[in-house]
Formats: C-alpha cells, sequence, structure tokens
C-alpha cells in the first residue's frame, strides 16, 4: 500500500511514549532536507516508562518488520508511514505519527 516515506525528523514512539530515533540513515536520499530511512536499521528508544507488576521493562530498540516492497535504496527498503516494527524486549510495536507528505513510495 503507498505511503509517505519515512525521514530522520518523522516522529516515531513506542506504545509507551519513548521516542525513537534511527541507528543508520541513509545519507544518499534526501526528503525535506533530511535522509531517509531504510529497513535493516534498527531504531533506539529513550524514555519509554513501560513496567510490569511495578518492574521496568522499558522498550530498548525496534526493529522493523514490514518496509516499501518497490522502492529500494543502496538495496534495501525504505520505511513507509504503514511499516511495523516490533520492540525489544517486550514485543509492543512503534507508533508513527508525524511523517513529511510530499514523498510517497509502495
Amino acid at each position: 500500500m503507498p505511503g509517505p516515506l519515512l525521514h530522520v525528523g518523522a516522529t516515531v514512539m513506542c506504545m509507551h511514549g519513548g521516542q525513537a530515533q534511527p541507528t543508520a540513515p541513509n545519507p544518499r536520499v534526501l526528503v525535506n532536507g533530511q535522509p531517509i530511512v531504510t529497513q535493516p536499521a534498527p531504531y533506539v528508544v529513550a524514555g519509554c516508562v513501560f513496567n510490569i507488576s511495578g518492574a521496568p521493562s522499558p522498550c530498548v530498540t525496534g526493529q522493523w518488520i514490514t518496509a516499501a516492497v518497490r522502492v529500494l535504496s543502496n538495496g534495501m527498503p525504505v520505511l513507509l508511514m504503514d511499516s511495523q516494527a516490533i520492540c525489544a524486549p517486550n514485543g509492543t510495536p512503534l507508533l508513527i505519527t508525524v511523517v513529511q507528505p510530499r514523498v510517497v513510495g509502495m
């Protein structure tokens, strides 16, 4: 399904409000002057407050499991607004809330 491409300035959060940032953006392709992000690079999560029965179990990283099927950069699928990710160590998803609207991929 087509959707806007993710870039470094996109707002991505874990389900518990922690901010997620890409570990390795792709500097060869810019959208709104910022690098895009491809699927293999995990995101790091900061500020997650999730706990289980009083024991902290915050989201630390997010690994993308779906991405574009037709748009590649450096041979790797680019991330879209509808891409799905799973956080470690607790298995909750990442939420993509704000992206640039101009460049769409499929």
